[in-house]
């Protein structure tokens, strides 16, 4: 049943009520409230009713307190100078009492509260002033030796604030500046996921898309050039186990017959040196026991088949050894004559005989681990530094670019630090967790300044 016309008419009076309310709420105070904005935040425009903000008091309190917490009857004495800082104090106080008078009309109009950047520049002054009122009574209270104490103290806090002012980061870039992620080269393969220095874990560090191979030759007694970090065997084998009374000796010490015997995998699970041992699901643990030590010719024949690049420390064996003096020819035979991987694929690193190496075989490209000046790198045909990464420097990196010569840092394995390389203009990095690097599509913190401001991608 409809509405009689009677209520009809009651019911648009009532709207119409609350329209005019409404209407009035907004107009009516008008001038009081633009005299205040102005007053407040130097707008001397139309206010439109806003969400009522929550007051902020605490400078204004913080002021109060500070000030009441310090008086001059404590001192035991009076200088005459104090009455100015008083008065400058005062002077302050009061400003921030009337700028608190000011925002609570404003908000009892239900006016948003806008302060001009002026007060806010007073605003803070007064804040520190009560810190410095107390600075200076202290000073006059205490001895000399403790004046210089606290002067020291001061000068090393006001130090500490200036810091950031000094600070640069590579990944405060322009626009569209930011270059290509640097390729990945697996420390040792893969060393998170497998043994190190293992075919399973350079294996495993192509599976995870690395671009490059990183890892270490010494030569066998019997002139077989295989991998091995360390000097000796204990670590990374079961040297201790098969031959106890060698366990420390020199891993070159060992012929080929006698390498062949050792397992190279079982240490990974029983040490899990990255935590990351149970990540392996079983057959991957039973291959991990099944692992050997991999010759040189087998590693260069997985990069082959991969068409991957790889890097290499080359260690000279002791005295006494056969192959004392021709360890660097008899490695430039496995490249040659005995693995089927191109010159070119092939970082070298060694610095020994460089010239003989680069007259064999100029294909190769002639890597240095010593950051020495452009002219003597070009002398040397260096064409890529291998540095730590605490050598990274922006300037230097686009210095050796820009003749040519690219960079690559070792090792760099959190996502933070290969943020700081990719900003930086490096090319490579040599990396134990190739699988976490690799899913990185850009640094962690970018900085970029488009229309002269930072943004954080």
């Amino acid at each position: 049943m409809g509405r009689s016309p009677v209520s009809l008419s009651r019911l648009k009076l009532g709207k119409l009520k609350v329209v005019r309310r409404q209407l009035l709420q907004r107009y009516e105070h008008q001038p009081f409230v633009s005299c205040l904005a102005g007053l407040y935040g130097c707008q001397w425009r139309r206010y439109q009713r806003s969400k009522l903000l929550f007051l902020k008091v605490n400078v204004f309190l913080r002021s109060v307190v500070y000030l009441c917490r310090f008086n001059f009857g404590n001192l035991g004495f009076w200088f005459p100078w104090s009455v100015v800082l008083l008065v400058v104090a005062a002077a302050l106080f009061t400003y921030i009492a009337l700028l608190l008078v000011l925002a609570v009309c404003l908000l009892s109009e239900g006016q948003r509260l806008y302060l001009h950047w002026s007060h806010k520049v007073i605003k803070e002054t007064s804040v520190f002033f009560p810190c410095l009122l107390v600075c200076v009574c202290v000073f006059v209270c205490v001895s000399v030796r403790q004046v210089a104490l606290l002067s020291l103290f001061l000068a090393v806090l006001f130090a500490l604030y200036l810091v950031p002012l000094g600070m640069y980061s590579p990944c405060i870039k322009e626009k569209g500046t930011l270059g290509p992620a640097p390729t990945l080269f697996g420390h040792r393969g893969a060393p998170m996921l497998a043994p190190e220095n293992t075919q399973m874990s350079f294996e495993k560090a192509v599976e995870s898309g690395g671009e490059g191979l990183e890892t270490d030759v010494t030569i066998s007694y019997d002139g077989v050039p295989f991998l091995m970090h360390d000097s000796t065997l204990r670590r990374t084998t079961n040297v201790h186990e098969v031959f106890p009374n060698r366990t420390d000796a020199p891993a070159a010490t060992f012929t080929w017959d006698e390498l062949e015997m050792l397992s190279a995998g079982s240490w990974f699970l029983q040490r899990d040196p990255f935590g990351t041992a149970s990540s392996l699901d079983a057959d991957e643990k039973v291959q991990v026991q099944n692992q050997t030590v991999p010759t040189l010719k087998e590693f260069l024949n997985l990069a082959a088949q991969h068409e991957r690049l790889v890097i290499f420390d080359l260690r000279r064996p002791p005295r006494g050894h056969p192959y004392r003096d021709t360890w660097i020819t008899r490695t430039l035979e496995v490249i040659h004559n005995e693995s089927s991987i191109n010159s070119s694929q092939v970082l070298w690193l060694p610095a020994d005989q460089r010239s003989l190496v680069q007259e064999l075989d100029p294909e190769l490209q002639q890597t240095s681990g010593d950051p020495a000046s452009v002219e003597e790198l070009q002398e040397k045909h260096i064409v890529r530094l291998n540095l730590h990464y605490s050598y990274m420097s922006q300037e230097q990196i686009r210095k050796y670019s820009s003749v040519n010569i690219s960079t690559n840092l070792y090792v760099i394995s959190q996502p933070w630090l290969y943020s700081l390389a990719w900003c930086a203009g490096v090319h490579s990095v040599t990396t134990n967790a190739l699988h976490v690097l690799k899913k990185l599509e850009r640094p962690l913190f970018l900085m970029v300044s488009p229309d002269h401001k930072y943004h954080t991608l």
